[in-house]
């Protein structure tokens, strides 16, 4: 019976290839559709917005990172042909090679073929794991600006987003294959994801947290796994490079103990990212020790050196790892952050 799924599951990935040849009560999201225009001037390089899809085009599924079960990358293709869009599955994206899907320079192929092909209008990540940090050094920035589109996925892809970024160029942290495949795409994440595909900004509303510092600041969005991105430290793919620009950064992690994210953490006020911040969002750490240090928890721990900063500051936003919680962020847009008694509004504000 194994066997005959095995086959099963081959035999749709060779047609997807062949083609190529619930929400949380305290948050709510709106959405507004976004005229073509796609330069911001914000910040000391202008940022460019990749054109939004429309039905019909073709999102490449690239795993430049660990490799996904074959399962998930036919789910999350069935989901995205129920959008209207037509999956091309990379030629190395479910091979394995100690863990990663092939060696570096065939995930390195996979994602320059994405990134490169114009008539791939999109690229999304089949999952996160380990890895995409050795495939930067063979990925030039260049490659993101030659052709933009948007590249999608979170985790480990943060590494991508951060290169992204660093080139001039917009992209979505947002659900990959294994979470746009749960209750078949219709959950409330990947719908604000679909809508996102589509151009329609979104505005997000999050209940207050007690440990919310008050405040409003516009600023260009940046962020993600925050052990990610602190590996990338002063490389040139670090959107970090970029603070001076007025950054809000958001940050999240799995699997990291309290003591760990407190090194990361002042390792961005060693760096001077820290002050020249405009605000941080605190989404959802999963997966770690509690307490540790005398803390309840890393959100008291964050907040015992944040408080410090005269910046606003959202906890307990709804991106991370947590598959139902996990909404897209544009990497790279400006953005309106509003934190109050009455809680948070992150505004996407259209070039």
């Amino acid at each position: 019976m194994q066997d005959v799924r095995r086959v099963r599951t081959v035999l749709v990935l060779m047609a997807i290839l062949v083609t190529a040849l619930p929400l949380a009560a305290q948050q709510t999201v709106d959405s507004a559709t976004v005229d073509s225009r796609p330069v911001s001037r914000l910040g000391s390089q202008p940022m460019v917005m990749p054109p939004w899809l429309k039905a019909g085009d073709r999102i490449a599924v690239v795993s430049p990172s660990s490799c996904p079960d074959s399962m998930t990358v036919v789910r999350g293709c069935q989901t995205l042909r129920e959008w209207g869009y037509v999956p091309v599955v990379g030629r190395h994206a479910l091979k394995r090679y100690h863990g990663f899907a092939g060696t570096a320079d065939e995930r390195t192929e996979d994602l320059l073929w994405a990134l490169t092909d114009t008539t791939v209008r999109a690229v999304m990540c089949s999952r996160g794991g380990d890895g995409a940090v050795q495939v930067l050094q063979r990925l030039p920035l260049s490659v993101f600006t030659r052709n933009p589109k948007w590249l999608i996925g979170f985790s480990d892809a943060t590494a991508l987003h951060s290169a992204a970024v660093s080139a001039g160029v917009m992209s979505i942290h947002g659900s990959m294959c294994h979470a746009i495949s749960s209750m078949q795409g219709r959950d409330t994440v990947s719908v604000t994801l679909r809508r996102l595909l589509e151009g329609r900004l979104p505005t997000y509303r999050v209940a207050p947290h007690p440990l919310d510092q008050a405040g409003e600041a516009t600023g260009m969005l940046v962020g993600g796994n925050l052990s990610v991105l602190c590996g990338l430290a002063g490389s040139d793919y670090d959107f970090l490079n970029r603070a001076d620009d007025g950054l809000i950064l958001f940050i999240e992690d799995t699997k990291e103990e309290m003591t760990k994210v407190d090194r990361m953490l002042h390792l961005l006020e060693i760096r001077g990212v820290l002050p020249r911040l405009r605000g941080i969002i605190v989404g959802r750490f999963s997966d770690y020790k509690r307490p540790e240090n005398d803390f309840a928890d890393m959100y008291e721990m964050l907040h015992e050196y944040l408080q410090h900063y005269d910046f606003p500051v959202c906890y307990g936003f709804p991106v991370g790892h947590a598959r139902l919680n996990n909404f897209p962020m544009v990497e790279g847009c400006e953005v309106r952050l509003t934190v109050g008694s009455n809680g948070t509004r992150l505004t996407f504000i259209a070039p």
